[in-house]
């Protein structure tokens, strides 16, 4: 399955590049203000903590663009940065990195850690646009439509497989789609994730529980309130592989400001529940992400 969907991928990139388009002159931006997407804690295109189909970066499918982002989640015990980019090609793939860090401060040392443990993870990304355009087929019903994979790769092993973590890396693969419904200025989007990733893969992959891959519902809705403004909320769901300590579900309410052709801030009251037996992890997302 997984050397499959690879082949595809690659596949795809290469009709990209190589199709008649490519003999086209390359340009910069083009994009309405965005319709890009805000980057998610793991680089690629969407709304933070979900995924959307859209691709990163300002390009149509005339050139090439790309984005870099800073984030940072405060949370009352334990803080999430992640830095990280992507770069968009005609519109059409996606490529993306990010790197994070999870800070568990004081509640290290009350988890038998150490105080300020920290466990890391790259998150490197690929995705294709199939069919449909979010923005510009706004006479048909059918939305755009991409798929994914991201290989993850978790720092920590040892203390991984001490918790229950079957494996230090692991790979997801998804089908995303989303809809700019422009006439009610309406961004909508929804992604099924296939995964075995413990809180985001910082907790390693499949576990004493289930080392099964689950498919997993990412879900966004925003309302434009304006040209640079967007603001909404997002569901995610994870897989609860682990008998020591429960996972759940992990929403968001954001706004992004577009206040620069280039410059995006993204600010969210976030959710992400339980983490690591530590109840009620609710707190800041704050995300500037810059892009051409």
């Amino acid at each position: 399955m997984k050397r499959c969907f690879y082949l595809l991928l690659l596949v795809m990139i290469g009709m990209t590049i190589v199709t008649p388009a490519g003999a086209r002159e390359l340009r910069q931006g083009g994009k309405l203000l965005l319709t890009g997407g805000v980057s998610t804690v793991e680089g690629s295109a969407g709304g933070g903590l979900a995924t959307w189909s859209l691709i990163a970066g300002n390009e149509t499918d005339a050139g090439i663009g790309g984005t870099a982002h800073a984030t940072i989640v405060a949370l009352p015990d334990f803080d999430l940065k992640s830095i990280g980019g992507a770069i968009g090609i005609r519109n059409r793939v996606e490529l993306s990195y990010a790197h994070q860090v999870f800070d568990t401060r004081g509640a290290g040392a009350a988890l038998g850690l150490g105080r300020n443990f920290k466990f890391a993870q790259d998150v490197f990304g690929a995705k294709v646009r199939l069919i449909g355009d979010a923005v510009y087929d706004q006479d048909k019903l059918l939305p755009q439509i991409s798929v994914g994979v991201q290989y993850r790769r978790a720092a920590k092993a040892a203390v991984i497989a001490a918790v229950g973590g079957k494996h230090a890396q692991g790979t997801d693969f998804y089908l995303s789609a989303t809809k700019v419904v422009l006439s009610k200025s309406l961004v909508l989007g929804a992604t099924v994730r296939f995964t075995k990733a413990n809180q985001f893969g910082l907790l390693g992959f499949g576990g004493d529980k289930s080392d099964a891959y689950h498919a997993q519902f990412e879900g966004s809705a925003g309302l434009l309130v304006s040209r640079r403004l967007l603001i909404g909320a997002e569901i995610r769901t994870k897989p609860n592989n682990l008998g020591f300590a429960r996972e759940q579900k992990a929403y968001d309410a954001f706004a992004a400001w577009q206040f620069h052709r280039h410059l995006t801030v993204t600010a969210a009251y976030a959710d992400l529940g339980d983490i690591a037996t530590v109840k009620r992890q609710r707190g800041a997302f704050l995300s500037l992400q810059a892009s051409f």
